[in-house]
């Protein structure tokens, strides 16, 4: 369905239970609502309604050709806009990626509309921050930013039948090569997500603080983006029940490629395990 809010026009998928407690699923890059498909139906057999979100960038109706429209406080209004236009006082949040930057966000800014916070792979910003500072190896992992910001990006990335993307989504095999395919027909869609690590430049205002929701990071030791000092010292920003779930031999791609794993933790942060 679509739904119009903040004067743009979103893409969402429902899915489950019409009953159900309310999920909204936020995806990453450069990925879509579809990174959800294998999580979904495991939360609906638990009686959950799922929400994806196709988010800024990604939904032809929500992409504003301005950089700094895509700073994260605006994804993070966008999702708080959702809800309201879907009648939800709050719901529980699983977010991969960059949807999970827009997690710790939301659970930071706005408690009152996040029962629950699962962020997968990507860790509290401001211990990815510190890791930033110490870790030597956590910014060889980030280097890829600056091709991501790139005024040739899209021309990287699509060279060679998207050559650059599939190697990067190489781990969930088939799976990806429908967002190759996606972005290939429509480059509006790339600019789109590549403009999220491009407003990285100017900054974003403040940032997420302390998070007072119950919360799990889902962290995998074959991730190459994140290391296990971002991971371990996520903990110190979640001053609420918290869990680190770290999943052995899972790459980045944890929703696509531990669908199953990553149901068990994100329903026992719901509280139906």
């Amino acid at each position: 369905m679509e739904i119009k809010a903040r004067g743009l026009t979103f893409d969402v998928y429902e899915g489950g239970p019409s009953d159900g407690a309310p999920v909204l699923l936020l995806h990453g890059f450069p990925q879509d609502h579809r990174e959800f498909d294998l999580l979904a139906p495991k939360l609906h057999e638990r009686g959950l309604r799922t929400y994806a979100l196709d988010q800024r960038g990604t939904s032809p109706g929500a992409r504003p050709s301005e950089v700094s429209a895509y700073r994260l406080h605006e994804p993070t209004a966008d999702a708080v806009a959702v809800l309201d236009a879907l009648g939800l006082e709050s719901a529980h949040v699983i977010g991969h990626d960059w949807g999970a930057i827009v997690g710790w966000w939301l659970a930071s800014g706005h408690p009152d509309r996040v029962r629950t916070l699962t962020a997968v792979s990507v860790p509290h910003p401001k211990a990815l921050g510190l890791a930033l500072r110490v870790r030597a190896t956590q910014r060889a992992r980030m280097s890829y930013f600056k091709v991501f910001q790139s005024p040739v990006a899209e021309r990287l990335l699509l060279a060679r039948d998207g050559a650059m993307l599939r190697a990067m989504l190489k781990p969930i095999g088939q799976r990806g090569d429908k967002y190759v395919e996606s972005m290939r027909d429509d480059p509006g869609r790339l600019t789109g997500g590549l403009n999220w690590y491009r407003a990285v430049q100017g900054g974003a205002p403040g940032g997420p603080g302390i998070v007072r929701v119950p919360t799990t990071y889902v962290w995998s030791d074959r991730d190459g983006v994140v290391t296990l000092t971002a991971a371990l010292r996520t903990r110190d920003w979640v001053d609420a029940d918290y869990q680190l779930v770290a999943m052995k031999g899972v790459s980045h791609w944890v929703p696509e490629q531990a669908a199953t794993a990553l149901a068990d933790a994100a329903l026992s942060r719901i509280g139906l395990v």
